[in-house]
């Protein structure tokens, strides 16, 4: 049960962030108001971060700086 739980949980909250990188990556090419990148790392610490990772690669969003470059899959690690 509580396995069930956590997989669910981890599911939803890559495939947000994986999104989220998309959207904050539509919104950069329109000028538009932007995700924080706090919001992005604080998603990321709570379980997200191989959403974000894929999502940064994916979108090329947030590749040319080093500290989500290095910063989402050292998350991911811990």
């Amino acid at each position: 049960m509580i396995f069930q739980l956590l997989s669910v949980y981890l599911l939803a909250v890559n495939v947000l962030l994986f999104a989220l990188m998309g959207i904050d990556k539509y919104k950069a090419k329109k000028k538009a108001w932007r995700i924080s990148e706090a919001t992005l790392f604080l998603f990321a610490i709570f379980g997200g971060s191989l959403g974000s990772t894929l999502g940064m690669f994916t979108f090329h969003h947030k590749t040319r700086h080093w500290y989500f470059l290095y910063g989402m899959p050292l998350i991911l690690i811990v």
